[in-house]
């Protein structure tokens, strides 16, 4: 920690690690899950008895896909928020879940 006349500066190199990792584990699991409502959605189609459930799994799939995007906007806001800078400067793009 610096600290001066001017604003003072926290260097938190590992802590915004352990962030993007927690991060990144809650995205690849949703990911997964992506998969997994799609897939099974996909099986129950083979049957006419089935449809109607392979349906809620598509649409289940399709919240699941929904809810990425608010795992990233979650992560830039948490990494901007402790580190007091522009996302842009916080956020790995080459990484980005």
């Amino acid at each position: 920690m610096t600290t001066g006349p001017g604003p003072i500066t926290i260097h938190i190199g590992h802590d915004e690690l352990v962030i993007r990792r927690r991060y990144e584990v809650v995205s690849i699991l949703n990911d997964i899950l992506v998969a997994l409502w799609f897939l099974v959605g996909s099986f129950l189609f083979f049957s006419e008895a089935t449809t109607y459930a392979g349906t809620w799994c598509f649409v289940a799939g399709s919240f699941e896909l929904l809810i990425r995007p608010l795992i990233r906007l979650s992560r830039r806001v948490h990494l901007t928020r402790i580190t007091g800078s522009d996302s842009s400067s916080t956020v790995d793009t080459t990484q980005d879940f």
